[in-house]
């Protein structure tokens, strides 16, 4: 049986490459550029299988750009259900600059969705047989989806028995509060533009956090808090949860690799506090990958066991 579904109604292809130094007004010549699938959802998806787990994607893909994403989907084996668009699936571009290690990210727009496409992405969901016990909806929304996207998503998690995961920002995951869901993922940025009020000390943080439980408006947050971590908040427990430090090679996909590993370890039936453990440990491993590579299983299970010794 499925039991977690993956959606991201923005995915890309992530082109990576390097150069020595980047320099405006001129034309600059780049080293081999790898293609790898991105995009929150998709990242999830495949965090999850690099950690052994399975999971249903469902995105919209379209144009040349889709059918590599598809292709490459397959050549890692992930689970898919591609849905037909008329626009063209987006490119990203990152560029390591080798001489000061600076990484610099170019995110493209994306295409323009019709009300057909965009509900069909709501239709598959909600005729998904069985029910999956967890939906994770990841990623920024592209034009033409309406900004109450992820509350609707959210109403046939609850309608269905489903524990509603949001990872994305701003309107769309504050409408999806307003629906109520399982559980969020915002960084310390996300988190402020959220609460809507000036916060800087922990303690703060962890009141603000509460107050979004207690209201009903999710059950479980977890915040990251970049190389200090991550606080773990539930109406009963505010817990900061410190992972060991680890040499940073890119931070990309850390944040994706993070609720995969959530996701996957409840979907094992393991506890939260566990799961929240095992999710920092695999965000913490994607930063030691290069590029968009994203969490390794060895260095996850390395770092995880290390994090249950010392906890």
């Amino acid at each position: 049986m499925r039991n977690i579904i993956t959606l991201n109604m923005n995915p890309a292809i992530d082109k990576s490459t390097t150069i020595e130094h980047v320099i405006a007004e001129r034309k600059l010549y780049c080293g081999p550029a790898s293609y790898e699938p991105g995009g929150g959802g998709v990242n999830v998806s495949r965090a999850i299988k690099k950690l052994g787990g399975e999971s249903l994607l469902i995105y919209p893909a379209g144009g040349m750009s889709g059918s590599m994403l598809n292709e490459l989907l397959e050549q890692e084996k992930i689970d898919k259900l591609p849905l037909p668009i008329k626009g063209v699936t987006r490119e990203n571009l990152i560029v390591l600059e080798e001489s000061t290690g600076r990484q610099f990210r170019f995110g493209m727009q994306g295409p323009n969705l019709s009300n057909e496409e965009w509900e069909q992405c709501i239709k598959e969901i909600y005729k998904a047989d069985p029910a999956p016990d967890y939906l994770v909806a990841s990623g920024s929304l592209p034009l033409g989806v309406p900004s109450d996207f992820y509350a609707r998503v959210a109403r046939i998690g609850k309608e269905r028995g489903t524990k509603v995961i949001i990872d994305a920002a701003g309107n769309a995951l504050a409408q999806a509060l307003q629906e109520g869901v399982y559980l969020i993922k915002p960084n310390f940025r996300e988190f402020r533009e959220l609460a809507g009020i000036d916060i800087n000390e922990e303690y703060q943080i962890a009141e603000a956090a509460q107050e979004m439980v207690r209201s009903g408006q999710c059950e479980v947050i977890v915040i990251s808090l970049g190389a200090a971590g991550a606080l773990l908040i539930t109406k009963d427990v505010v817990e900061h949860i410190v992972p060991p430090t680890v040499p940073i090679i890119s931070k990309v996909g850390a944040g994706d690799s993070t609720v995969a590993g959530i996701v996957l370890s409840l979907s094992r039936g393991k506890k939260l506090r566990e799961a929240a453990l095992y999710g920092i440990a695999a965000g913490s491993a994607a930063v030691m990958t290069p590029g968009t590579e994203l969490c390794r299983k060895e260095d996850t299970e390395r770092l995880y066991a290390k994090m249950i010794s010392s906890n």
